[in-house]
């Protein structure tokens, strides 16, 4: 047994190093060796991603992978699986095609998309424009993977296509994100098909080691690192956006909000405070109270200053840029799924307002993010509350938003700290396309036959 084990050492440490290419010599012995199984682990654990997806998925064939996106929310939709696309396609080579059915929408940020075409390729991913459930597919037209963001119906064909493969395919409903307890026990959980020989399942994102995690490209952190420790470079970026000089040492704030924001109220305390504020915000973005504020046309590249403030508008940037936004600016307000992500990747304060459900249920989800991220932060909380009109007992009426800025400024700091404590957590829990794929890679691998599974 101690030779066995030396040499489970050894093959374990060569596969280490080499990957794949002694992978078949070893899996042939692990049949017949349960000690020399169990050394191997650790080697398999260690192989690259896109290697044990080929393993379960496709053998020596390129994985292939369907993403289906219905527009909801104008950019949050198509902006989560357009970055989840790209990922897939950039970090793991992954043959990638995301039907997605408004274009119009998709274009605001990927200015390259074109609304008028029915299959184009960009940057790697293979775009199709969804257009109904109509559409008659084959076995050959289904991917390995198939993934339906947010509970969105894939046309009734493909489902019907997808039972005729065999092996069938990985099918993922990637559901919408929430720091409620009760993903953990919702999270791959497995829903087989009234009638059909297929399983799907349930795969969140979320904010515990129990979940799937938040998407995060692998070279991001390093991005956001050697951009922000390069002043000159985000003086840069920000004369591009249209900033001047004089306004370079104001409080940089942009914002990103839906119509129903407080947006003129805070505009009045910052105009009548002492510090001098730049506002940030995109074209089409609060377009009442900017209009107000500005005495003209909202359009990219208006600005005026009153008193403390100066709002600017700026055109709607693709998402490489508007990461280099979050970055660079001082305080974010973001808002739905994608931006608010993306606020936690930055490492500054941010204002999550949160897409409205009925019977106020998008405050529940909202206190349940607080909970979690700002517990032992007042002012943050009562000031995210404000901003979505959650009710509280110290929460009046009619908020008084300069008392609410004034708290919130002062702990400006604080919740910096605990923004940057809050993503090295976040990193812990490893990033959403990894723990994806080799959770489909476990489904594969098991003929789809478990009924539970941890990402």
């Amino acid at each position: 047994m101690r030779g066995v084990c030396l040499f489970c050492d050894t093959v374990s440490r060569i596969a280490s190093a080499l990957h794949g290419l002694f992978f078949v010599l070893v899996f042939r012995i692990v049949d017949n060796l349960g000690d020399l199984g169990a050394c191997w682990r650790p080697a398999f654990v260690s192989l690259p991603l896109e290697f044990i997806i080929k393993m379960f998925l496709g053998k020596h064939q390129s994985t292939s992978i369907a993403i289906f996106c219905k527009v909801v929310d104008n950019f949050g939709d198509i902006g989560i699986c357009w970055r989840l696309a790209r990922q897939l396609q950039q970090e793991q080579a992954i043959a990638v095609t995301l039907w997605v059915d408004d274009l119009r929408s998709f274009q605001r940020i990927c200015p390259d998309v074109e609304i008028d075409v029915e299959v184009q390729q960009r940057v790697g991913v293979t775009v199709r424009h969804w257009r109904n459930q109509e559409g008659v597919f084959s076995a050959s037209d289904v991917a390995d993977i198939v993934i339906e963001f947010f509970g969105c119906d894939i046309p009734p064909g493909y489902i019907g296509a997808m039972a005729e493969c065999d092996p069938r395919p990985v099918w993922l409903n990637l559901e919408g994100l929430t720091a409620e307890e009760w993903v953990e026990g919702c999270h791959t959980l497995p829903s087989p098909h009234p009638r059909l020989k297929l399983t799907k399942y349930f795969f969140f994102p979320g904010f515990t080691n129990k979940t799937g995690g938040l998407l995060q490209e692998s070279s991001l952190e390093e991005q956001r690192q050697q951009f922000q420790s390069d002043q000159a470079a985000m003086t840069a970026f920000l004369a591009r956006v249209g900033m001047t000089s004089a306004e370079m040492p104001s409080i940089k704030v942009s914002l990103f909000c839906y119509r129903h924001a407080p947006v003129s109220a805070l505009f009045d305390t910052w105009q009548s405070g002492d510090t001098a504020i730049t506002c940030l915000v995109p074209e089409g973005v609060a377009v009442e109270a900017v209009k107000v504020f500005l005495g003209g046309e909202v359009t990219p590249g208006a600005v005026r200053t009153r008193g403390a403030l100066t709002v600017r508008v700026l055109p709607f940037v693709a998402q490489p840029d508007y990461d280099k936004l979050l970055w660079a600016c001082d305080l974010n307000f973001v808002r739905g799924e994608d931006s608010f992500v993306r606020a936690q990747w930055a490492g500054k304060p941010f204002i999550w307002h949160i897409y409205p459900q009925d019977k106020s249920l998008h405050h529940v989800k909202l206190r349940a993010f607080l909970e979690r991220y700002s517990a032992d932060i007042e002012s943050l909380n009562t000031f995210s509350l404000g901003w979505n009109d959650a009710r509280t007992e110290d929460l009046a009426e009619q908020a008084d938003w300069s008392a609410l800025w004034q708290r919130f400024q002062v702990d400006m700091p604080k919740i910096a700290c605990r923004s940057a404590d809050w993503e090295r957590q976040m990193l812990a829990n490893g990033d959403l396309v990894s723990n994806l794929l080799r959770f489909a890679a476990r489904i594969a691998g098991d003929g789809g036959k478990q009924s539970i599974m941890r990402g």
